[in-house]
């Protein structure tokens, strides 16, 4: 954050005024781009790790894909709309959803730039938070995408569209863009599982460490084990060793928590980090996918947010 005084300041302002006001932007310099003060509090519930780290010490947005701005619960967004094509998917059956994104100029956005190996990533999450699938559609040469989706159960489901315009006003800026739907059918909510730092998948054990406070950026450690051994034959998927969504228990904010575990081989773990940044306070159902033999897993873990 910077702060400078008026260009055309008044000459009758007395040197008592002036000296305030230069006080003031000096303060407000030094606050920099801290979200708060104080020492940092703990945000999952019996997770280990050290103090948040300083400013310094987090990794920066310089080289590496910049994440989605916003929590994504709008369809339209610096005059960019997700633009539904199909009626809601029918329960119980796998569809292909039918959709566009329109530009400023109300025009299907057909020129993308690519972000983790794709150019447009596609996610829907039931209104409990369960039902998470994360997948890759395909465009028709006028802008119409077309998502492969698996069978959805009855309720309140909410789509999402992750991308950045190559071109247009909205060249190299990240959006995420939402619309919900209602899928007919028998809806029963599923209780979402308590905060913890650890869940199975598969024969594989994944844990959680560092700290989250809300509106703060933090270092978020994710180590696989298998058999209690150290998990070291993990595949790169989507460029990275492991993609991680998260979404916020309520509302069902969107967050991507982008990996800063660079890809050396096609042995990666079994630590792997990622930079965390959850806006809001309270639960958070985390989606971690990872590949090896072949084979997508995702593990689902609960984290809770002070």
């Amino acid at each position: 954050m910077s702060a400078s005084l008026p260009r055309h300041a008044s000459r009758r302002r007395t040197t008592a005024v002036t000296l305030a006001a230069s006080a003031l932007a000096l303060t407000l310099a030094a606050c920099g781009s801290s979200s708060g003060t104080g020492s940092a509090m703990p945000g999952m519930s019996g997770m280990t790790g050290s103090a948040a780290p300083s400013a310094s010490a987090m990794p920066t947005m310089s080289g590496m894909d910049a994440m989605p701005s916003g929590d994504g619960l709008s369809a339209t967004s610096g005059g960019y709309t997700f633009t539904a094509n199909a009626a809601a998917p029918t329960a119980d059956r796998a569809s292909g959803y039918r959709f566009t994104i329109t530009g400023p100029d109300g025009k299907p956005v057909t020129d993308f730039a690519v972000d983790q190996t794709k150019k447009l990533h596609f996610y829907a999450i039931r209104s409990d938070l369960t039902g998470f699938q994360h997948v890759h559609p395909t465009m028709a040469a006028d802008g119409t995408w077309t998502a492969p989706m698996a069978a959805l159960t009855g309720g309140t489901w909410r789509l999402f569209a992750t991308f950045t315009p190559a071109s247009g006003s909205g060249k190299g800026t990240d959006f995420v863009l939402s619309r919900t739907v209602t899928v007919a059918g028998t809806s029963t909510d599923t209780a979402l599982p308590q905060a913890a730092t650890s869940t199975t998948v598969d024969g594989y054990t994944v844990t959680l460490s560092g700290e989250l406070m809300a509106g703060m950026a933090h270092s978020l450690t994710v180590t696989i084990t298998k058999g209690g051994k150290p998990a070291t034959d993990l595949q790169p998927y989507l460029g990275t060793y492991a993609h991680l969504t998260a979404f916020h228990q309520g509302d069902s904010a969107f967050a991507h928590l982008h990996p800063t575990t660079a890809v050396t081989g096609d042995h990666g773990g079994p630590a792997l980090s990622f930079h965390a940044e959850l806006a809001k306070a309270g639960n958070w159902r985390l989606f971690l996918q990872f590949q090896t033999a072949g084979t997508l897993h995702t593990a689902a873990v609960t984290v809770h947010v002070s």
